[in-house]
């Protein structure tokens, strides 16, 4: 066998054709190598920031029930609404306190009326005889 000696002086013998089909095969190689090695980039960049937004969503979904995040305006809205029905009734039931002393008020007041009607009509007879007797 013979053997081969190379250096930099050593040239080879290759028809055009063979030496533009290499290097565009080289080219074509190194364009899909990029493009693989982009599309991987692509999708670890997508894969942390929605690991980001999940982990913020998890959160958020823990958080937000138990009121760790605060309130909307409308529930905020709500809350002074509800406050303010309580203190109507509270208002309310404090009114009927009061009528159900009114209540006891009035009848014994009507029972005084009664009582003073009774004391007038006997008053009445009493200056009718006086009048009648002179």
């Amino acid at each position: 066998m013979k053997e081969l000696k190379l250096n930099q002086n050593t040239g080879i013998n290759l028809p055009i054709g063979n030496l533009i089909s290499i290097i565009g095969a080289c080219l074509v190689a190194a364009w899909f190598g990029f493009s693989i090695i982009e599309r991987v980039n692509k999708l670890e960049t997508q894969t942390v920031l929605m690991e980001k937004d999940l982990e913020k969503a998890v959160e958020f979904s823990i958080k937000w029930p138990r009121g760790e995040l605060g309130s909307l305006p409308a529930d905020s809205e709500q809350f002074l609404l509800i406050e303010d029905a309580l203190k109507d009734i509270e208002d309310i039931q404090e009114e009927l306190k009061e009528s159900r002393h009114n209540a006891t008020n009035i009848s014994r007041l009507q029972k005084d009326v009664e009582r003073l009607m009774e004391q007038l009509e006997l008053i009445k007879d009493k200056v009718r005889k006086n009048g009648n007797s002179h």
